[in-house]
């Protein structure tokens, strides 16, 4: 019996002393597995792109060759004045777009291209009076590489972006990447002093780090597509950035390309944006679109000949409607005069299809007056309130 419990013993022993050395076997096979991963040198994470990474490497390399550097200079002597912004080539002899706000009061303007090739012969094609875009034309520019351009229409908020462009006046296509974080955003922009205000509407609001001498500068999709047009930034805040939207240049370049000048299509109507509060307040059948102003339909003009009348409320242009994806300026723009676009508005409740042949907005048309074609209005309301605070020139000068 006393053998049996020492066997017994013996055994128990000799299992646990196992059991042990096995658990320290796996142990130190784990150990050894972990710290051969951890001290691993054979694999460089650098190169290990993720698909984003990949992406956002590609669209550099793609939109590079389509971003040039624009330098300006205004004033003489000692009250002279150096500026540095970015521009977006689209043709191959040279028509480029960038801010209006870029090439303001220069009396030279010098535009450098990718490849380091510098162009002084550049000629101003034209403004937008309603935003601030601008049109240049480099003289004996040839072979450039056009960038691609996409449709804001359909972007989503959350989507990657890519903004490239000349930070600082000394760093050319510099490219930082984020995220769409609003669409349709107001703005009320000025210079750092208070002064030159205006109105920015149906901006694309980004994350992407966007700096001075980044304005003109394109805001890419990860298909290298150009979405929006990088504008202003908030001053006092840090991650928000905005761009205009490609899609309400496009009638614009589509003439520029064809015929070498700026005509800008325009409907002929001064209307107020309505907002779910205003639609409240007023009692409105609907709590967006544009309510045609009492006095804000041009005698003669496009609107006036289709039937448009004052008290109207335009909700749909095109096939686009007004308030989700654009105001009216902005969805009219996306056409080139002459075109004859669909108009739906809503007159006693009831809805009316009008079939609009746009005008040409007139040369020096005055836009702060009732006189103003296509402008857009706030109607007053207690919970309504603009954005201020922010610079153009935060993205502009030195």
């Amino acid at each position: 019996m006393g053998n049996k419990k020492v066997l017994y013993v013996i055994l128990a022993v000799i299992c646990l002393s196992l059991t042990a050395c096995a658990g320290a076997g796996v142990m130190y096979s784990l150990m050894s597995a972990n710290r051969s991963e951890l001290n691993s040198s054979s694999i460089d994470g650098n190169k290990l792109q993720l698909k984003n990474e990949t992406s956002i490497a590609k669209v550099a390399s793609d939109v590079a060759p389509s971003v040039v550097s624009i330098t300006t200079k205004s004033g003489a002597g000692l009250s002279s004045k150096q500026g540095a912004g970015t521009g977006i080539v689209v043709s191959e002899d040279g028509y480029v777009i960038t801010n209006k706000h870029v090439i303001k009061n220069a009396s030279d303007i010098a535009v450098t291209t990718s490849d380091g090739l510098i162009f002084d012969n550049i000629k101003t094609i034209g403004e937008d009076p309603l935003n601030d875009v601008a049109f240049l034309k480099i003289n004996g520019a040839k072979k450039l590489k056009p960038a691609k351009l996409g449709s804001s229409s359909t972007l989503q908020i959350g989507q990657n972006v890519v903004a490239i462009g000349n930070t600082l006046g000394l760093y050319q296509n510099t490219v930082t990447s984020g995220i769409v974080s609003g669409l349709g955003r107001p703005a009320a922009a000025s210079s750092q002093s208070g002064g030159s205000a205006e109105s920015l509407n149906d901006l694309i609001q980004t994350d992407t780090a966007i700096n001075p001498g980044n304005s003109g500068g394109p805001l890419v999709n990860l298909a290298g597509q150009v979405i929006g047009i990088n504008t202003a930034i908030v001053s006092n805040a840090q991650g928000i950035g905005f761009a205009i939207p490609i899609d309400v240049v496009k009638g614009m370049l589509e003439g520029v390309l064809k015929k070498g000048k700026l005509e800008r299509a325009y409907l002929g109507v001064r209307y107020g944006e309505i907002t779910p509060a205003i639609a409240k307040q007023r009692n409105l059948s609907t709590n967006r679109g544009a309510l045609v102003a009492e006095d804000g339909v041009e005698s003669g003009g496009p609107a006036d000949k289709a039937g448009i009348r004052p008290g109207d409320i335009i909700t749909k242009v095109g096939d686009l409607v007004v308030g989700e994806k654009g105001n009216v300026s902005s969805l009219i723009s996306r056409y080139k005069p002459g075109d004859n676009v669909d108009i739906v508005a809503l007159r006693n409740g009831k809805q009316i299809n009008f079939k609009v042949r746009l005008g040409v907005l007139k040369s020096g048309a005055k836009l702060n007056n009732l006189q103003s074609d296509d402008e857009s209005k706030e109607l007053d309301s207690d919970s309504d309130s603009s954005n201020k605070g922010m610079s153009l020139e935060d993205l502009f000068g030195f």
